[in-house]
């Protein structure tokens, strides 16, 4: 169900602008602490930052140089939370790290990974060691030792998604394409206007309001609230290239680059390396940023540099662009602009308050959700506790890794396809069950589009996850679009445009 259009409109709790990592990150926790939580997206969910990452869930070795310990350490022990609360889309992954001696002398690396070892708690992941690279090894003849460590592997956007359903599970209203347009303070409340990409229009109240609109924060402050921004914002534009598999193995690769920068070379949907990612200021609209000739040309360096095999332009399967919204430290060197994240409360006494949120990372998202429940609680004295840490997102319930749950779908539906056993069993975890609810044959899964999508799936995704579009389908919620050729896509969006399935939107607000 919707919002209300009367004259009378909804009231909640709490607010939430942004369908990011964070604004769904915060949406979840919220509404697990018994507040009523009102969350919209101008997009879809995840359609900008966040999905836009390099996919990984890592303490942020690079960081060290920045003296950014607080943030790693607490970086590091989330990535054991989040791969317990997660299986199915958080994966262990070891990390290659070719010694360049030119470039950082072998005991400052080691000094490095000493601290990545011991400053986070670490229980499941391995700990780093030294490596000697023999004649076999994808990399040049010259690179003859490394080092190697581990960090996890993240569906970035199925992270969002995740957490959006999480909050609508505990009662959360989610809104994609929908824009706040404006907000207004009265004497206890938030009034909000929204609209959405249809052209309609309605308003709810809320007790806080919570501006997690990413790289869109401190315009809508401006722009949305009439206020100023207590922060300046820096877009950092970080682009990425996909192209065939570079080496064998399910290891990565994080290769430093004459600048001190680091580009990472990462196994991507078994058949591709995703290279990436670079760091530079962005001028212009967040929702336009593309990759760059200059950024295309610096990624093929930084590889041929290590590889054996030589890359061109003519390798490039595919690319894409995102901007990190970092808090403006006055930094001058772009790769050094904090990748922590502050958070901003406005609130006069008797005031509704306000907090916006700058800055941020993937791999932190939970434990600022936690600290901005943290400023909210003093407007709310009957919210519960913390209660993230321990909770498995959708499809982490019941599960211990994806291969193994593969392997039960299977036995249970023996005419099920490996490759689509795999592939639900690392994209839905437990909730596969769901979408094999009635299902006794290839038939029953109905129209088949191409790359082991069908029909099933996309209502799945419609009703359940807020999918519209193909772009939704093929570029987020699957990842399928590498796979699918024009004529098959074209099937999906006439498969779409005729659709009549609804999304599950969430429970409506107390009055």
């Amino acid at each position: 169900m919707s919002p209300s259009n009367s004259s009378n409109p909804e009231r909640y709790d709490v607010a939430v602008i942004g369908g990011g990592i964070n604004g769904a990150g915060i949406a979840a926790d919220a509404a697990g602490r018994g507040l009523s939580v009102f969350l919209c997206e101008q997009d879809d969910l995840a359609r900008h930052t966040s999905s836009a990452s390099s996919k990984l869930i890592h303490g942020g070795l690079r960081y060290l140089e920045h003296h950014e310990f607080r943030l790693v350490r607490e970086a590091l022990a989330e990535r054991e939370v989040l791969l317990a609360k997660a299986p199915h889309i958080v994966k262990p992954l070891r990390f290659v790290l070719p010694h360049r001696p030119h470039l950082r002398p072998a005991w400052m690396i080691r000094a490095g990974l000493f601290l990545y070892d011991h400053l986070g708690k670490r229980k499941k992941l391995p700990g780093s060691r030294g490596l000697r690279f023999g004649a076999r090894s994808p990399l040049k003849a010259e690179i003859r030792r490394g080092f190697e460590y581990s960090d996890c592997w993240v569906d970035d956007a199925r992270l969002v998604v995740l957490n959006a359903m999480a909050a609508r599970e505990h009662g959360a209203q989610v809104q994609t394409r929908t824009r706040c347009i404006a907000a207004s303070r009265h004497q206890d409340h938030w009034h909000l206007q929204l609209e959405r990409a249809d052209g309609s229009s309605f308003s709810i109240r809320a007790r806080a309001l919570v501006n997690a609109a990413g790289p869109w924060v401190a315009r809508f402050i401006e722009s949305g609230l009439q206020q100023k921004a207590p922060y300046g914002i820096r877009l950092i534009q970080g682009s990425h290239l996909i192209v065939p598999r570079l080496y064998e193995g399910e290891h990565a690769y994080i290769l430093q680059n004459e600048d001190r920068r680091i580009v990472f070379a990462i196994p991507y949907l078994e058949r591709f390396t995703l290279i990436g990612t670079t760091d530079r200021e962005y001028q212009g609209d967040p929702a336009q940023v593309r990759i760059s000739a200059e950024e295309t040309d610096y990624l093929l360096a930084v590889v041929n540099r290590h590889f054996k095999h030589q890359l061109s332009r003519a390798s490039i399967l595919h690319s894409y662009s995102g901007v990190r919204p970092l808090c403006n430290d006055e930094s001058t060197d772009p790769s050094a602009v904090t990748r922590d994240y502050t958070l901003a409360l406005s609130a006069s006494p008797g005031e509704p308050p306000l907090l916006s949120v700058f800055g941020g990372k993937l791999t932190t998202y939970r434990k600022l959700a936690e600290a901005a429940l943290e400023r909210l609680a003093p407007f709310f004295p009957q919210m519960g506790p913390c209660w993230t840490a321990a909770a498995p997102l959708p499809g982490g319930e019941e599960m211990s890794d994806s291969h193994t749950l593969a392997e039960q779908l299977r036995q249970r539906h023996a005419w099920l396809a490996p490759k689509l056993a795999r592939r639900w069993a690392g994209s839905y975890g437990s909730r596969a069950w769901r979408l094999l609810e009635g299902v006794e044959e290839p038939a029953d899964l109905g129209e088949h589009f191409g790359a082991t999508l069908h029909a099933r799936e996309v209502d799945y995704l419609c009703r359940q996850e807020w999918a519209r579009e193909a772009e939704d389908i093929l570029w987020r919620r699957s990842k399928l679009g590498l796979f699918l050729n024009e004529k098959e896509q074209a099937r999906l969006r006439a498969y779409l445009d005729a659709a009549t399935c609804q999304p599950e939107s969430g429970a409506l607000a107390s009055s």
